[in-house]
């Protein structure tokens, strides 16, 4: 079992990866109403300016990523606690072990997500949610009209940006009818790219093998992505692929792979050291590519104050 994202961007989101262990006192950035909780599992992530999590594995092998949704639309902030969107997925990583414990604990929205301010623009984030573990099982949040609405189910393998998950779902349906083997949409729109990598990943070979299974998946991932130095103004959801990352659910492997960089490197989580006390870390990315670096760079990382969230605006 394996999951692959791209980071597509217009701008450089300074991502590094880091190595968060168990035992970790966290809060969600809404301050005296935010969630409150202690990391019950250790994770390695990638960070986006310095103030979010944006993609990530556990050690129980549960995988989330958070994609852009410019339809998204937060519910007001009530008498239940906050979080911001920018804490979301490292939540999920630090309290969950799959996919099915996370989706019964966030459905009844026992606290309320709001969003932050995107760094150095004049917006606010909008963000959904994919989760995935070691049996298959997938779910897909996604805050829409300030309700939460969930797809859970092991059919649910491919999420992209715009339009939200239902419509991109009717999207795949026409083009099921016509076949992937006869025509594919071919352009950089998020609807296109959710057709073709829904078509891939469902006609690649199923292996037992773990590099011609690890190479697969890349290969899928890499062809619904943008080629960099491409963005649209007037299509924001439109821009290069800055970075991808392959995730082996079983294996507890993480591999990053940079637009900028000829190699692709990886983290062992076994080789880690997650349990409770141990030093957070963090792998300085813009180094490594400077140097060319690749392979299993898990005793690369260096101790690190742990960042903090972007917190929900005033």
């Amino acid at each position: 079992m394996l999951t692959a994202r791209s980071m597509d961007w217009a701008v450089d989101t300074r991502t590094d990866l880091w190595v968060f262990p168990r035992g970790l006192e966290r809060n969600g950035a809404a301050g005296d109403a935010s969630v409150r909780w202690t990391s019950k599992h250790g994770s390695v992530v990638a960070s986006a300016y310095g103030v979010a999590t944006t993609d990530g594995i556990n050690e129980a092998g549960l995988v989330a990523n958070v994609l852009w949704l410019a339809e998204s639309s937060y519910p007001p902030v009530d008498d239940r606690p906050a979080m911001s969107v920018a804490a979301w997925a490292q939540f999920v990583l630090d309290s969950f072990a799959s996919v099915e414990e996370a989706v019964s604990h966030l459905s009844p929205e026992p606290f309320v997500v709001g969003t932050a301010q995107v760094p150095d623009q004049d917006r606010l984030t909008t963000l959904h949610l994919s989760l995935s573990d070691s049996s298959g099982d997938c779910a897909i949040f996604e805050y829409l009209d300030g309700r939460l609405v969930v797809h859970h189910g092991r059919e649910h393998q491919v999420m992209t940006n715009s339009p939200p998950f239902d419509q991109q779902l009717a999207v795949a349906a026409y083009w099921n009818e016509i076949g992937g083997t006869v025509m594919l949409p071919g352009t950089n729109r998020a609807a296109d790219r959710f057709v073709r990598a829904s078509f891939y990943v469902n006609v690649i070979p199923q292996v037992e093998d773990r590099a011609t299974a690890t190479a697969a998946v890349f290969s899928v991932i890499r062809n619904a992505s943008v080629p960099l130095g491409i963005s649209t103004p007037d299509q924001p959801n439109i821009a290069s692929t800055l970075w991808r990352t392959v995730a082996d659910h079983k294996d507890l492997r993480y591999y990053f792979d940079s637009a900028v960089s000829p190699s692709v490197l990886w983290v062992e989580l076994g080789e880690l050291d997650l349990s409770a006390g141990a030093p957070v870390k963090r792998l300085d990315l813009e180094a490594v590519h400077e140097r060319g670096a690749g392979g299993d760079l898990s005793a690369s990382f260096e101790p690190a104050r742990p960042f903090s969230f972007a917190p929900i605006p005033d």
